[in-house]
């Protein structure tokens, strides 16, 4: 099995043997950078891992503006929701990058549920994991402001994709200027303002679609 597959939440708890039968009932594929893996609305039936790169879930609202809800990384699971709540897809998932994903269909799921119940408590855990996140975003559209949300937000992205160098912490993130002002609910001006500011007082460094994060200890006093 995939390495990065087997620490998914899906197999945690799972005997080797059954691990070998989920791992055979998933599909694996490749997508190129901006592929729309499903869009919101969609009819939901199979869960994703994403095995490399990075998938964007976002929401649109009816004025157009998007919502960049979260970006997830190898290990990190997608689409589960309709698995306990069949209905339409509730946000579009999108390839930020080259990616490589496995995916499983939820009717081969089904019966490993009825019969590892453990399997369901890492799905559920991984469920609520995901809305701890949501309702943290959601205070800190209320109490932070924009330059604590962006601190925070590169400490987040620095914790699951950052790389140590010499100088400090390589994020990166693979975003458009546009896509991390959605993630933190901002107008990608004020966004820059805040990145700037940061720059300007030797917190970190912006090359591209990547950032060096130079003091984290002050980026962290800013996000509180």
């Amino acid at each position: 099995m995939d390495g990065v597959l087997a620490t998914a939440p899906l197999f945690a708890g799972l005997d080797a043997e059954t691990a070998e039968l989920v791992g055979a009932a998933m599909t694996t594929r490749s997508v190129d950078r901006g592929h729309i893996v499903f869009n919101e609305g969609d009819t939901g039936d199979r869960l994703f891992i994403v095995l490399d790169g990075k998938v964007k879930i976002s929401r649109s609202a009816t004025d157009g503006r998007e919502n960049l809800l979260a970006v997830l990384g190898p290990a990190e699971m997608f689409g589960e929701l309709s698995l306990f709540d069949p209905g339409p897809r509730t946000a579009t998932a999108t390839a930020v990058t080259d990616s490589a994903l496995a995916s499983l269909d939820h009717d081969d799921l089904r019966p490993l549920l009825l019969a590892q119940p453990t399997v369901a408590v890492q799905l559920l855990a991984a469920l609520a994991q995901r809305l701890r996140r949501t309702n943290e975003a959601m205070a800190d559209l209320v109490f932070s402001d924009v330059p604590g949300r962006v601190a925070k937000a590169l400490l987040d992205l620095a914790e699951r994709f950052g790389d140590p160098e010499p100088e400090g912490v390589r994020v990166r993130h693979d975003l458009t200027q546009e896509e991390l002002a959605q993630l933190v609910g901002a107008s990608r001006e004020t966004v820059n303002k805040a990145l700037s500011e940061f720059a300007n007082r030797g917190w970190l460094r912006l090359e591209g679609r990547s950032v060096l994060l130079l003091d984290q200890d002050r980026l962290a006093r800013r996000a509180r």
